[in-house]
C-alpha cells in the first residue's frame, strides 16, 4: 500500500472516532439516564423547545427567550413586551431540582421556586417565590456585577435572606446546581458542594423575611407548593439539563 494512501485511511479514522465521540459528548446533554428515569427524575428542558414552559403573565414563551446549542438563552435584544420571567407550567411541591446555568460579565439573573402563577395578583415572580441566585461575583482583580457586594447577594445565595458558601466558576464556565426542599427543609447545593441549608416556614423564616427587602410582599415564602421560573433581569444567561424529581 502508498504511504500516501495508508496516511489517508489513518486520518479518515481518527475523524470519523473524533467525531463519533463529538457527538456522544453532545448528547449527554438535556437528556435523562435509563437509572435518572427509573428513580422518578423528569426533564423541565428538552434541549430544543421552550415546551413546558411560558413567560409570566403570558400563555406561551416569548422570543425574549431563545435556544441555542442545548441551551435556554435570554435574547437581551428583544423589545417590546416580550420582557419577563420564564415559568414551569407545573408546580411543584416536595423536589429536587438540579441545573445548569452561565452568566455573561457582570450579570444578574437567579432561579425562582414555590411562586404563583397569577399576575394579576402578584405582579412579579420574586413576590411569592424565593431565588437562588445566578450572578457574576467577579473576582479580587475584575468588578463583577453590582450585587456581589452584598451579603446574601451572591451567586448561590437564597437571595436578601441567607448567605451560601458557593464558589461559582470562572466567568464563562458553566455552574451545576441543586435545590432539593423536602418538608420545610432547604437545601442548596453548587459545583458538588452543599452550600446552604435552612428550615422554612417557620419562626426563624418569618423573622428573617421580616428583615429583608421582601418584609412588605405578604405572599412571600408563604407558600408550601408553586412554580419553577428563570429570571429575566436583563443580562445574557443561559440554563441546561433542567432536571427535576418530585419527592
Amino acid at each position: 500500500m502508498h504511504r500516501f494512501s495508508l496516511l489517508i485511511i489513518v486520518a479518515t479514522i481518527l475523524f470519523s472516532c473524533s467525531s463519533s465521540k463529538k457527538s456522544t459528548m453532545d448528547n449527554t446533554h438535556n437528556v435523562l439516564s435509563s437509572k435518572e428515569k427509573n428513580d422518578g427524575w423528569q426533564l423541565l428542558f428538552d434541549g430544543k423547545t421552550t415546551d413546558g414552559w411560558h413567560t409570566y403573565g403570558k400563555q406561551n414563551a416569548t422570543e425574549r427567550w431563545k435556544i441555542g446549542d442545548g441551551a435556554i438563552y435570554l435574547n437581551i435584544d428583544a423589545k417590546g413586551d416580550d420582557r419577563g420571567d420564564l415559568v414551569t407550567n407545573d408546580e411543584f411541591e416536595n423536589f429536587d431540582l438540579k441545573m445548569d446555568w452561565k452568566i455573561s460579565e457582570k450579570g444578574n439573573s437567579g432561579i425562582i421556586f414555590y411562586l404563583q402563577d397569577d399576575k394579576s395578583k402578584y405582579p412579579n415572580t420574586y413576590n411569592t417565590g424565593m431565588e437562588m441566585q445566578v450572578l457574576d461575583d467577579g473576582t479580587p482583580t475584575r468588578l463583577g456585577h453590582a450585587d456581589a457586594k452584598i451579603y446574601t447577594h451572591r451567586a448561590g445565595d437564597l437571595y436578601d435572606i441567607l448567605a451560601s458558601t458557593s464558589e461559582e466558576n470562572p466567568l464563562g464556565e458553566w455552574n451545576h446546581v441543586e435545590i432539593k426542599s423536602v418538608n420545610g427543609k432547604l437545601d442548596f447545593y453548587m459545583n458538588g458542594k452543599h452550600t446552604l441549608s435552612v428550615n422554612l416556614w417557620d419562626a426563624n423564616w418569618n423573622k428573617m423575611i421580616s428583615i429583608s427587602k421582601f418584609k412588605d410582599m405578604p405572599g412571600f415564602g408563604t407558600f408550601k407548593k408553586g412554580k419553577i421560573s428563570l429570571q429575566d433581569h436583563g443580562n445574557q444567561v443561559w440554563y441546561k439539563n433542567i432536571r427535576i424529581k418530585r419527592l
